[in-house]
């Protein structure tokens, strides 16, 4: 008997990285120290621009940004996939799988817009400095900001209510860790081509679009520095843009390769594999590269560690004068 379409099928299966039980255990504490370093690191760049005033400008308030929508990115997709791992169970229901969806395109989306503006703000900075703090003002960056979440929180509505159209077959099985839009709409049972065309479009507008801006601001930025005579002055501009373009790199080609190998392969193991780079990988190397890179960063992060340890022994002092 063929199997019966539904529209409201009540859970999917998800396969995860690997089906062997003895590798459980290891892609288990993997993905736990992943996400723990992830989020920590994430919260005290965040921690540390909030509390520093010196890096209380536009390129920190945007870092403070991306740091956040990276711990929400990866809280996306991780801790249920831990979840199932310790329960050894592969469901997820199906409004659960359909908030994630959502969420995973809101997040996936403000991290391709931040790094964006992030560039145009570089490129203020260096092609335009004298002119940087009247341009870059905090009214403008609470718009980019906003606009950026505006944008997402629509494209990631339109792409869930779309998919909320479709219906599934019984025991639907997703080849992935995470509710994947594209095997999502693959796997339907009903028309897809008003979805395919959909997504098509806000990939060439939301990826091809923020690419082709990013492109452009460092190809002025490179123009700018090759103007200036000086080694020590290019150094210093460059550096200035180096963490940038460095996550930059990281995002676009692991993402692009993920597609392009999975398209040339048809192997779903691979895509899987492959995301888990963009998804989990980048938001936890993102804080390393901008603290490493970046001496401002250092010095905010050692003088907020400093603050914690004094606090802490008034703290208990405190508490042990009451008792």
């Amino acid at each position: 008997m063929a199997p019966m379409n539904i529209t409201g099928v009540s859970e999917f299966l998800l396969m995860g990285l690997s089906e062997e039980p003895e590798l459980q255990p290891l892609i288990f504490g993997l993905f736990l120290s992943m996400y723990l370093i992830t989020v920590f690191g994430n919260l005290l760049i965040i921690l540390a621009i909030s509390s520093d005033s010196h890096l209380h400008t536009p390129m920190y308030f945007f870092l403070s940004n991306l740091s956040f929508v990276d711990i929400c990115f990866t809280s996306t997709t991780v801790p249920k996939m831990l979840w199932n791992i310790y329960t050894q169970r592969q469901a997820i229901n199906y409004v659960a799988c359909i908030i994630q969806v959502y969420f995973l395109m809101l997040f996936a989306g403000l991290d391709d817009l931040l790094l964006t503006v992030m560039a145009y703000d570089r490129f203020v900075a260096i092609c335009h400095p004298l002119h940087y703090v009247v341009i870059m003002n905090p009214q403008l960056c609470g718009i980019l900001v906003l606009v950026s979440w505006i944008i997402s929180v629509l494209h990631s509505l339109l792409q869930t209510l779309m998919v909320l159209k479709l219906s599934f077959c019984r025991k639907v099985e997703i080849p992935h860790f995470y509710c994947e839009l594209n095997y999502m709409v693959q796997l339907a049972c009903s028309d897809t081509f008003l979805n395919d065309i959909v997504i098509y479009i806000a990939a060439v507008l939301l990826a091809g679009g923020p690419l082709t801006g990013i492109l452009y601001s460092y190809s002025k930025i490179a123009s700018s520095i090759h103007r200036i005579s000086s080694a020590q002055g290019k150094y210093k501009a460059f550096s200035t843009c180096a963490s940038h373009l460095s996550v930059v790199s990281l995002f676009y080609c692991t993402s692009i390769g993920v597609y392009l190998s999975s398209t040339a392969t048809h192997s779903s193991h691979s895509s899987a594999t492959g995301s888990l780079v963009y998804t989990v990988v980048t938001p936890m190397l993102n804080p390393f590269i901008y603290s490493l890179r970046n001496r401002d960063m250092k010095r905010a992060l050692k003088a907020f560690f400093r603050t914690a340890a004094i606090k802490r022994p008034l703290v208990l002092n405190s508490r042990s004068s009451h008792d």
